[in-house]
């Protein structure tokens, strides 16, 4: 049986915030937040819904490097 994603609460959370606020992401950046608190706890990998956290940070620090 595969292991339980770390951050599929806060995940749930954020698709329940969005579903609620017309998906107006502004309104729901504390859930956001919370969800990336979690994400930072766990190694890259462990947790499928950080996966886009991930990819954009990789995609920020490809930016920075290229603007130097």
């Amino acid at each position: 049986m595969p292991q339980k994603d770390p951050c599929q609460k806060q995940a749930c959370e954020i698709q329940k915030c969005l579903q609620a606020n017309n998906y107006m992401e502004s309104k729901c950046q504390a859930v956001i937040q919370e969800l990336r608190k979690c994400c930072a706890q766990y190694p890259k990998g462990r947790s499928l819904v950080c996966s886009g956290f991930e990819k954009e940070e990789e995609e920020n620090l490809t930016l920075k490097s290229a603007t130097k």
